[in-house]
């Protein structure tokens, strides 16, 4: 019987078939843990009677949030991730000495493989899902039972097929798709679905692109999002020591999809989501129309902060000046994908048109820190999600946007358009 990517990705796990619908146990290839979810997940291993890790070498904690610590809290909260990784000799604990966004970091260093079954307790964790695995985030508890047995119950979810055709046009990018994607069905169009990227579009995606879509696959409800394995995926691995050999799956041309998403990608324009919701997506025709004053233009997180990103940015304000009345803030993903920004200049650009560059971290993204919005203030973010709220005061607003138009919009003042 024909079966989706998803529903083979389990069925090599299980060593049978299964599909959609089904409620399983599967061994679990990673478990990722952050500074804030990881102490709630160590206390109940702990609580349980637990000694050992069931798959030391299959779990990380990244601590990414609030590293380095804003406040005593965040420090202590930190402390605990450090002693329990001290203690259990974790070989994929990263901290200040090897820092970075766990959604960037990991497949940065191999941990994410495809055909893997990965789980998270961060909504974001379907990022992975990018490089043709499973990938899907999950509770704390839920992490430690992971811990403790090395598997986890799943219902295997429903797909979506997603058919994108045409080549993007200049500054229309992953985010737009997903952002588009996310107009078209609502926050929760694909709940607890998988939603799989297809078609000849994809060949024009770079694996920045393919992250940021998998990335907000949870925006529209989803439980995973997933793109097959292709040449741009292989090279992305190339330089990679892989911690596990890649399993590679691709679905069946027959296989039985719930709904059938089709975009033409050729006419697209840069999507911008209006507060309160990933969902509220518009034009960049209209948004310029609208006259939308920012105060800051956020470019980072685990959905746009990897070095694509930061090559946009910066050829976009080479020779320019952020605008007097905006800080414009950015936060590359990793050290290597900072390293490598200075190495190539796109640093030195940023800085020097009157950007400010911080340490890799959710901070700014979540309205933790390294970015708070003030009251009534406007920010124009690369970030995933634009929740009252979200970015600081609860008056503030958020709009989510493309990393040209971040930069764009940094220089003129207002969200513009930079095609």
């Amino acid at each position: 019987m024909a079966q989706t990517i998803t529903e083979k990705i389990f069925s090599q796990h299980l060593s049978r078939e299964v599909f959609a619908g089904e409620i399983i146990h599967s061994t679990i290839d990673m478990v990722i843990g952050n500074d804030i979810t990881t102490p709630i997940s160590i206390s109940a291993f702990n609580l349980s009677g637990a000694k050992e890790l069931a798959n030391p070498d299959g779990f990380s904690i990244v601590l990414d949030h609030f590293i380095p610590a804003k406040d005593i809290a965040s420090a202590n909260q930190a402390k605990i991730s450090r002693e329990f990784a001290k203690k259990h000799k974790l070989k994929n604990f990263f901290d200040e000495k090897d820092m970075g966004i766990e959604h960037a970091l990991l497949p940065e260093k191999g941990l994410i493989v495809p055909g893997d079954v990965i789980i998270g307790a961060d909504s974001h964790t379907c990022t992975h899902g990018a490089l043709g695995a499973f990938s899907t985030g999950m509770g704390s508890t839920d992490l430690a039972f992971a811990m403790i047995t090395g598997g986890n119950w799943f219902k295997i979810p429903e797909s979506i097929k997603v058919v994108l055709s045409g080549k993007p046009k200049l500054h229309t990018t992953g985010k737009d798709v997903i952002l588009e994607i996310i107009r078209m069905i609502g926050v929760d169009g694909a709940l607890y679905k998988t939603l799989e990227f297809t078609g000849s579009t994809i060949q024009h995606l770079s694996m920045d692109d393919r992250f940021s879509m998998c990335n907000m696959a949870i925006e529209a409800g989803a439980k995973s999002g997933i793109v097959a394995y292709d040449e741009i995926t292989k090279e992305f691995l190339a330089d990679k020591d892989l911690a596990r050999e890649p399993k590679i799956h691709y679905s069946d041309a027959d296989a039985s999809y719930t709904q059938i998403l089709e975009i033409d990608v050729a006419n697209l324009e840069p999507v911008i989501a209006y507060p309160f919701l990933p969902s509220n997506g518009h034009s960049i025709s209209k948004a310029v129309t609208d006259n939308i004053k920012i105060d800051q233009a956020f470019i980072g997180s685990c959905t746009n902060g990897r070095l694509g990103d930061l090559k946009t940015a910066a050829k976009i304000l080479k020779g320019k000046k952020v605008h007097e009345d905006v800080r414009l803030i950015v936060t590359p993903g990793t050290q290597k994908i900072l390293k490598e920004a200075y190495k190539l200049g796109y640093m030195d650009i940023i800085i020097d048109a009157g950007g400010v560059v911080s340490n890799p971290t959710c901070g700014a993204c979540l309205g933790g820190y390294m970015g708070i919005l003030g009251d009534g203030e406007v920010a124009v973010s690369t970030t995933n999600r634009n929740f009252v709220g979200r970015m600081g005061s609860r008056s503030s607003k958020v709009y989510l946007a493309n990393s040209a138009v971040a930069a764009i919009s940094a220089i003129t003042g207002y969200i513009a358009d930079p095609r």
